[in-house]
Protein backbone atom coordinates (compact mmCIF):
# COMPACT_ATOMS: atom_id res chain seq x y z
CA UNK A 1 0.00 0.00 0.00
CA UNK A 2 2.75 2.44 0.95
CA UNK A 3 4.57 1.72 -2.33
CA UNK A 4 1.44 2.59 -4.33
CA UNK A 5 1.03 5.86 -2.41
CA UNK A 6 4.68 6.71 -2.99
CA UNK A 7 4.38 6.06 -6.72
CA UNK A 8 1.29 8.31 -6.72
CA UNK A 9 2.93 11.31 -5.03
CA UNK A 10 6.05 10.89 -7.20
CA UNK A 11 4.07 10.70 -10.44
CA UNK A 12 4.62 13.57 -12.86
CA UNK A 13 0.90 14.09 -13.46
CA UNK A 14 0.29 14.37 -9.71
CA UNK A 15 2.97 17.04 -9.33
CA UNK A 16 1.55 18.98 -12.29
CA UNK A 17 -1.90 18.78 -10.72
CA UNK A 18 -0.58 20.26 -7.47
CA UNK A 19 1.07 23.10 -9.39
CA UNK A 20 -2.21 23.87 -11.15
CA UNK A 21 -4.08 23.87 -7.83
CA UNK A 22 -1.48 26.22 -6.29
CA UNK A 23 -1.92 28.63 -9.20
CA UNK A 24 -5.70 28.38 -8.89
CA UNK A 25 -5.42 29.15 -5.19
CA UNK A 26 -3.34 32.21 -6.03
CA UNK A 27 -6.06 33.43 -8.40
CA UNK A 28 -8.76 33.02 -5.74
CA UNK A 29 -6.66 34.92 -3.18
CA UNK A 30 -6.19 37.72 -5.69
CA UNK A 31 -9.92 37.91 -6.45
CA UNK A 32 -10.66 38.25 -2.74
CA UNK A 33 -8.84 41.60 -2.75
CA UNK A 34 -11.50 43.13 -5.01
CA UNK A 35 -14.44 44.36 -2.89
CA UNK A 36 -16.95 44.06 -5.75
CA UNK A 37 -15.98 40.48 -6.59
CA UNK A 38 -15.90 39.58 -2.90
CA UNK A 39 -19.40 41.04 -2.37
CA UNK A 40 -20.87 39.08 -5.28
CA UNK A 41 -18.92 35.82 -5.09
CA UNK A 42 -17.48 35.82 -1.59
CA UNK A 43 -18.99 32.53 -0.40
CA UNK A 44 -17.96 30.46 -3.45
CA UNK A 45 -14.44 31.90 -3.28
CA UNK A 46 -14.11 31.09 0.43
CA UNK A 47 -15.48 27.58 -0.16
CA UNK A 48 -13.00 27.01 -3.01
CA UNK A 49 -10.18 28.34 -0.85
CA UNK A 50 -11.01 25.94 1.98
CA UNK A 51 -11.35 23.03 -0.45
CA UNK A 52 -7.93 23.72 -1.96
CA UNK A 53 -6.45 23.99 1.52
CA UNK A 54 -7.73 20.58 2.52
CA UNK A 55 -6.46 19.12 -0.75
CA UNK A 56 -3.01 20.43 0.15
CA UNK A 57 -3.37 18.95 3.64
CA UNK A 58 -4.27 15.60 2.10
CA UNK A 59 -1.25 15.80 -0.20
CA UNK A 60 1.06 16.46 2.76
CA UNK A 61 -0.56 13.54 4.59
CA UNK A 62 0.04 11.21 1.63
CA UNK A 63 3.68 12.24 1.44
CA UNK A 64 4.09 11.70 5.17
CA UNK A 65 2.58 8.23 4.86
CA UNK A 66 4.71 7.37 1.81
CA UNK A 67 8.08 8.61 3.08
CA UNK A 68 7.61 8.39 6.89
CA UNK A 69 10.88 9.60 8.50
CA UNK A 70 12.46 10.38 5.15
CA UNK A 71 9.85 13.11 4.72
CA UNK A 72 11.56 15.23 7.39
CA UNK A 73 15.00 14.83 5.81
CA UNK A 74 14.04 16.94 2.82
CA UNK A 75 14.03 20.68 3.68
CA UNK A 76 11.50 21.36 0.91
CA UNK A 77 9.03 18.99 2.58
CA UNK A 78 9.51 20.90 5.84
CA UNK A 79 8.93 24.14 3.95
CA UNK A 80 5.62 22.84 2.56
CA UNK A 81 4.62 21.61 6.01
CA UNK A 82 5.25 25.04 7.58
CA UNK A 83 3.34 26.87 4.82
CA UNK A 84 0.31 24.61 5.14
CA UNK A 85 0.54 24.74 8.94
CA UNK A 86 0.35 28.55 8.84
CA UNK A 87 -2.71 28.32 6.60
CA UNK A 88 -4.43 26.07 9.17
CA UNK A 89 -4.05 28.60 12.00
CA UNK A 90 -7.31 30.24 13.12
CA UNK A 91 -8.09 33.47 11.25
CA UNK A 92 -10.73 34.92 13.57
CA UNK A 93 -10.58 37.27 16.53
CA UNK A 94 -7.05 38.33 17.47
CA UNK A 95 -5.66 36.02 14.78
CA UNK A 96 -7.59 37.65 11.92
CA UNK A 97 -4.37 39.22 10.67
CA UNK A 98 -3.13 35.71 9.86
CA UNK A 99 -5.58 35.59 6.94
CA UNK A 100 -3.04 37.69 5.06
CA UNK A 101 -0.52 34.87 5.43
CA UNK A 102 -2.68 32.59 3.29
CA UNK A 103 -0.92 34.02 0.27
CA UNK A 104 2.22 32.20 1.46
CA UNK A 105 0.71 29.09 -0.13
CA UNK A 106 1.94 30.45 -3.45
CA UNK A 107 5.48 29.93 -2.16
CA UNK A 108 4.88 26.21 -2.55
CA UNK A 109 5.64 26.77 -6.23
CA UNK A 110 9.27 27.05 -5.13
CA UNK A 111 9.25 23.42 -4.04
CA UNK A 112 6.91 22.16 -6.78
CA UNK A 113 8.82 23.54 -9.79
CA UNK A 114 12.39 22.13 -10.11
CA UNK A 115 13.80 25.22 -11.86
CA UNK A 116 12.59 27.53 -9.08
CA UNK A 117 13.91 25.09 -6.49
CA UNK A 118 17.32 25.20 -8.17
CA UNK A 119 17.32 29.02 -8.13
CA UNK A 120 16.49 29.19 -4.43
CA UNK A 121 19.07 26.53 -3.59
CA UNK A 122 21.69 28.46 -5.55
CA UNK A 123 20.86 31.67 -3.71
CA UNK A 124 21.22 29.96 -0.34
CA UNK A 125 24.54 28.54 -1.50
CA UNK A 126 25.65 32.09 -2.38
CA UNK A 127 24.86 33.51 1.07
CA UNK A 128 28.45 33.22 2.45
CA UNK A 129 29.84 35.17 -0.50
CA UNK A 130 27.05 37.74 -0.26
CA UNK A 131 27.79 38.21 3.44
CA UNK A 132 31.40 39.12 2.64
CA UNK A 133 30.29 41.59 -0.03
CA UNK A 134 27.73 43.08 2.39
CA UNK A 135 30.51 43.66 4.93
CA UNK A 136 32.62 45.33 2.24
CA UNK A 137 29.70 47.52 1.20
CA UNK A 138 28.95 48.51 4.80
CA UNK A 139 32.59 49.47 5.30
CA UNK A 140 32.53 51.53 2.12
CA UNK A 141 29.29 53.25 3.19
CA UNK A 142 30.70 54.14 6.61
CA UNK A 143 33.94 55.57 5.20
CA UNK A 144 32.04 57.59 2.60
CA UNK A 145 29.62 58.80 5.31
CA UNK A 146 32.44 60.13 7.48
CA UNK A 147 34.11 61.82 4.50
CA UNK A 148 30.84 63.35 3.24
CA UNK A 149 29.94 64.66 6.69
CA UNK A 150 33.34 66.37 7.00
CA UNK A 151 33.13 67.87 3.50
CA UNK A 152 29.47 68.87 3.12
CA UNK A 153 28.17 69.35 6.67
CA UNK A 154 28.18 73.15 6.45
CA UNK A 155 26.96 73.52 2.85
CA UNK A 156 24.14 70.90 2.88
CA UNK A 157 23.09 70.13 6.46
CA UNK A 158 19.75 68.69 5.29
CA UNK A 159 21.65 65.86 3.57
CA UNK A 160 24.95 65.66 5.48
CA UNK A 161 24.25 67.37 8.83
CA UNK A 162 25.48 64.41 10.90
CA UNK A 163 26.80 60.90 10.38
CA UNK A 164 23.40 59.14 10.43
CA UNK A 165 21.90 61.65 7.98
CA UNK A 166 24.91 61.22 5.71
CA UNK A 167 24.62 57.41 5.82
CA UNK A 168 20.95 57.59 4.87
CA UNK A 169 21.70 60.05 2.04
CA UNK A 170 24.53 57.88 0.70
CA UNK A 171 22.32 54.80 0.84
CA UNK A 172 19.71 56.72 -1.15
CA UNK A 173 22.37 57.68 -3.69
CA UNK A 174 23.52 54.06 -3.90
CA UNK A 175 20.00 52.98 -4.90
CA UNK A 176 19.91 55.71 -7.55
CA UNK A 177 16.96 57.52 -5.99
CA UNK A 178 17.27 61.29 -6.60
CA UNK A 179 21.05 61.35 -6.44
CA UNK A 180 21.28 64.12 -9.07
CA UNK A 181 19.13 66.44 -6.93
CA UNK A 182 21.40 65.89 -3.94
CA UNK A 183 24.55 66.35 -6.00
CA UNK A 184 23.30 69.57 -7.62
CA UNK A 185 22.34 71.01 -4.23
CA UNK A 186 25.85 70.37 -2.90
CA UNK A 187 27.50 71.64 -6.08
CA UNK A 188 25.73 74.99 -5.72
CA UNK A 189 28.08 75.61 -2.80
CA UNK A 190 31.04 73.40 -3.76
CA UNK A 191 31.37 73.08 -7.55
CA UNK A 192 33.96 70.31 -7.41
CA UNK A 193 31.80 68.05 -5.24
CA UNK A 194 30.81 66.11 -8.37
CA UNK A 195 34.08 64.18 -8.13
CA UNK A 196 33.03 62.68 -4.79
CA UNK A 197 29.61 61.62 -6.08
CA UNK A 198 30.97 60.13 -9.32
CA UNK A 199 33.59 58.06 -7.50
CA UNK A 200 31.10 56.92 -4.84
CA UNK A 201 28.48 55.89 -7.41
CA UNK A 202 31.04 54.01 -9.49
CA UNK A 203 32.37 52.08 -6.52
CA UNK A 204 29.08 51.42 -4.70
CA UNK A 205 26.69 50.81 -7.60
CA UNK A 206 28.69 49.61 -10.58
CA UNK A 207 31.20 47.53 -8.63
CA UNK A 208 29.92 46.45 -5.21
CA UNK A 209 26.31 45.78 -6.20
CA UNK A 210 27.37 43.94 -9.35
CA UNK A 211 29.47 41.66 -7.14
CA UNK A 212 26.21 40.40 -5.61
CA UNK A 213 24.98 39.47 -9.07
CA UNK A 214 28.27 37.76 -9.92
CA UNK A 215 28.22 35.66 -6.75
CA UNK A 216 24.57 34.68 -7.29
CA UNK A 217 25.15 33.75 -10.94
CA UNK A 218 28.21 31.66 -10.05
CA UNK A 219 26.25 29.78 -7.38
CA UNK A 220 23.41 29.14 -9.84
CA UNK A 221 25.85 27.82 -12.45
CA UNK A 222 27.44 25.43 -9.95
CA UNK A 223 24.00 24.25 -8.85
CA UNK A 224 22.93 23.71 -12.45
CA UNK A 225 26.10 21.74 -13.27
CA UNK A 226 25.62 19.58 -10.17
CA UNK A 227 21.99 18.91 -11.06
CA UNK A 228 22.83 18.02 -14.66
CA UNK A 229 25.63 15.74 -13.45
CA UNK A 230 23.30 13.87 -11.13
CA UNK A 231 20.66 13.57 -13.84
CA UNK A 232 23.25 12.22 -16.27
CA UNK A 233 24.42 9.64 -13.76
CA UNK A 234 20.83 8.58 -13.17
CA UNK A 235 20.22 8.21 -16.89
CA UNK A 236 23.40 6.19 -17.44
CA UNK A 237 22.59 3.86 -14.58
CA UNK A 238 25.06 1.49 -12.91
CA UNK A 239 27.89 0.12 -14.97
CA UNK A 240 27.90 -3.57 -15.86
CA UNK A 241 30.90 -4.28 -13.62
CA UNK A 242 29.08 -2.69 -10.68
CA UNK A 243 25.67 -4.24 -11.22
CA UNK A 244 24.91 -6.55 -8.31
CA UNK A 245 21.64 -7.64 -9.88
CA UNK A 246 23.24 -9.31 -12.94
CA UNK A 247 21.44 -12.59 -13.73
CA UNK A 248 23.08 -15.79 -12.52
CA UNK A 249 23.16 -17.45 -16.00
CA UNK A 250 25.09 -14.48 -17.40
CA UNK A 251 27.64 -14.70 -14.60
CA UNK A 252 27.97 -18.46 -15.16
CA UNK A 253 28.61 -17.92 -18.88
CA UNK A 254 31.29 -15.34 -18.10
CA UNK A 255 32.97 -17.74 -15.69
CA UNK A 256 32.97 -20.47 -18.34
CA UNK A 257 34.60 -18.19 -20.91
CA UNK A 258 37.28 -17.18 -18.40
CA UNK A 259 37.97 -20.84 -17.62
CA UNK A 260 38.40 -21.64 -21.33
CA UNK A 261 40.77 -18.70 -21.73
CA UNK A 262 42.87 -19.93 -18.83
CA UNK A 263 43.02 -23.41 -20.34
CA UNK A 264 43.99 -22.00 -23.74
CA UNK A 265 46.71 -19.90 -22.13
CA UNK A 266 48.10 -23.03 -20.45
CA UNK A 267 48.18 -24.95 -23.75
CA UNK A 268 50.02 -22.09 -25.47
CA UNK A 269 52.58 -22.03 -22.65
CA UNK A 270 53.17 -25.80 -23.06
CA UNK A 271 53.67 -25.38 -26.82
CA UNK A 272 56.23 -22.63 -26.23
CA UNK A 273 58.15 -24.90 -23.86
CA UNK A 274 58.01 -27.79 -26.34
CA UNK A 275 59.36 -25.78 -29.31
CA UNK A 276 62.93 -25.32 -27.91
CA UNK A 277 63.12 -29.09 -27.23
CA UNK A 278 62.26 -29.86 -30.86
CA UNK A 279 64.89 -27.43 -32.07
CA UNK A 280 67.55 -29.10 -29.90
CA UNK A 281 66.68 -32.59 -31.19
CA UNK A 282 66.58 -31.36 -34.74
Amino acid sequence: MRAHVRSLVDAAWFKRLIIILILLNGVTLGLETWPQVLAEHGRPLHALDRTLLWIFVAEIGLRLYAYRRDFFRDPWNLFDLVVIGIALLPATGPFSVLRVLRVLRLLRLLSAIPSLRMVVTGLFRALPGMASISLLLALLLYIAGVVATKLFQQSSPQYFGDLWTSLFTLFQIMTGDGWSTIALDVMDHQPYAWTFFIVYILVSTFIALNLFIAVAVEALEHGSERTHGEDGADREGPRPTEDPAEPAPARAADDAVLAELRALRGEVAELRRALPLRDEHG
